[in-house]
């Protein structure tokens, strides 16, 4: 007996297929226009479907939002987990490890950053509690990696670890939309970039006295 899922969809496409055609529209439609913009009906005129049958196949805009919203997630949260594991010995540091695994997740579609932290989703609604627990998962890991720095720097203020913390989500967001809009850069070539930036920035830090 065929099963639900594998009914076709419109034009003879496979319900299954049409659904991933869908996910990566609508995807590419929340990371770019945020949640409050996006419209299902955008999304269906994407794929081409009616907006009825997009609605068949999700339920509401919340519950297509987060369909997307899950895998982007997962996706993210284990690269970090990955990239933060214990590294060998000649390992690049932690923050580009870091870089380089969120660089290649999202790879292909680089505005899925944006479908987690989107700061127009509606308070105390599912779709925000579940981007939240994706964000806290994140920033817990990042708070290890950032306080590990701090004290190998000498630094024990528990307040300057929270805040470079957030100085880190906001540096993470605004070199995903940097890499949004130069297009030809790889992970590759950004993650070298970002070391050659960090080590100019270490090149001109200051002592105390104000030397180099």
């Amino acid at each position: 007996m065929t099963t639900h899922s594998s009914k076709a969809g419109t034009k003879g496409v496979p319900r299954a297929a049409r659904e991933q055609q869908v996910l990566a529209a609508a995807t590419e439609e929340f990371g770019r226009h945020g949640y409050e913009a996006t419209t299902v009906a955008a999304i269906a005129t994407r794929v081409g479907v009616t907006k009825p049958l997009l609605h068949q196949y999700f339920g509401s805009k919340q519950d297509l939002y987060l369909a997307c919203l899950d895998p982007v997630g997962e996706r993210l949260l284990g690269a970090v987990r990955t990239a933060m594991a214990e590294p060998a010995a000649d390992a690049p540091p932690t923050s580009l490890r870091v870089l380089a695994a969120l660089f290649t997740a999202l790879e292909g579609r680089r505005d899925a950053w944006f479908v987690l932290y989107d700061a127009t989703l509606p308070p105390d609604s599912d779709a925000a509690r579940r981007a939240s627990h994706y964000r806290t998962a994140i920033d817990d890991l990042a708070a290890t990696g950032t306080a590990d720095l701090l004290q190998s720097a000498g630094a024990g203020d528990p307040l300057d670890a929270d805040a470079l913390k957030y100085a880190w989500r906001g540096l993470c967001t605004a070199l995903v939309r940097w890499w949004i809009n130069h297009p030809d850069q790889s992970p590759e070539d950004m993650t070298q970039r970002c070391a050659r930036i960090f080590a100019a920035a270490r090149a001109i830090g200051l002592t105390d006295d104000g030397h180099a």
